[in-house]
């Protein structure tokens, strides 16, 4: 059983020992999932526990929310992704001012040392923390020394370029869902309520799950995509997946909606219902970018053609 804690005061008292990391984690990359799979295995060796601290919201939302990026996945999705790299408790701690002002030295004593009971921390050589991230490796590593714990340092997952959450969204603004897929490890996702939409789609025989607004995940670049879509019974369909703003119907904010490729032959359609529903969209392929047409039947020509791609990706 994974230990999820959302402060400090909800860490049993005298837990411990235990192998630590820290970071954002956004997306869960290989990057990520390397340094995770060390902690654990680390952990397990020295009979200990393997605790991951990460942070919520991103930083860059307390210190310059104008310019902070977009979060790859939801913070749910993020500890369960992180979880299943063998960890036994994610720690998210509220960021804040006032944490951002404590000193390395404060931080990582009242956190790693008096809260977790660190035996050993493990890290990557880039580290960043405490005050205007002012403590680095080298902090670290005085730290451990004088506090009591192991400094272990990794090297991330990566070819000619580093993995990176950067990387990732750079490859998601641009509809590059493949390279997304090889730097994540996985096809990348969004997470959202199926809610009613205009219903066009129906109309011309595609009916399609229209994600909530506040659905999370990053939102790839406009276009249609091969992908699949998860209901809350946990069956995976094919799909066709249509990000944009329908310019065929002058259409204005940014939908993401899903045609289930050959879906049940079911009477009345209603019974396939997923309005309501918690659902997950991969995106695999990008099939094309986004286009007007002259008329809705050019569109379901077009529609027909995207389906029969998608299926011959997917199934």
């Amino acid at each position: 059983m994974v230990h999820f804690w959302n402060s400090l005061g909800e860490v049993p008292a005298g837990f411990g020992p235990s192998v630590v990391t820290l970071g954002n984690f956004d997306g869960v990359h290989r990057g990520h999932q390397q340094v995770l799979t060390r902690l654990a295995e680390t952990a397990r060796s020295r009979g200990a526990q393997a605790v991951a601290i990460t942070f919520d919201p991103h930083p860059a939302m307390i210190h310059r929310p104008e310019t902070a990026p977009a979060q790859i996945m939801g913070l749910a999705d993020r500890l369960d992704t992180m979880a299943a790299c063998g960890l036994d408790a994610v720690l998210v701690m509220p960021y804040s001012l006032a944490l951002a002002q404590q000193t390395p030295e404060e931080f990582v004593r009242s956190v790693f040392v008096d809260t977790l009971g660190a035996a050993a921390v493990v890290i990557g050589h880039d580290v960043r923390f405490g005050r205007d991230n002012s403590g680095d490796l080298g902090t670290m590593q005085e730290l451990g020394a004088q506090l009591g714990f192991e400094v272990l340092v990794i090297d991330e997952y990566g070819g000619d370029r580093r993995c990176s959450s950067t990387w990732v969204r750079e490859a998601l603004a641009r509809g590059d869902v493949a390279t997304a897929a090889e730097v994540l490890g996985r096809p990348h996702h969004m997470r959202g309520t199926v809610v009613h939409g205009a219903s066009r789609g129906r109309k011309l025989g595609f009916p399609t799950a229209n994600l909530a607004t506040d659905a999370t995940g990053f939102i790839p670049d406009d276009g249609v995509y091969a992908g699949w879509l998860t209901d809350e019974a946990g069956t995976r369909w094919p799909a066709a997946v249509s990000v944009g703003s329908n310019p065929t119907f002058e259409g204005v904010s940014r939908q993401v909606e899903a045609y289930v490729i050959d879906r049940p032959a079911t009477e009345p359609v209603e019974a396939f219902d997923l309005y309501g529903q918690n659902v997950v969209v991969e995106f695999v392929s990008r099939l094309r970018g986004m286009v007007a047409y002259t008329g809705p039947e050019a569109l379901v020509k077009q529609m027909a053609l995207d389906v029969e791609q998608a299926r011959g990706i997917l199934v």
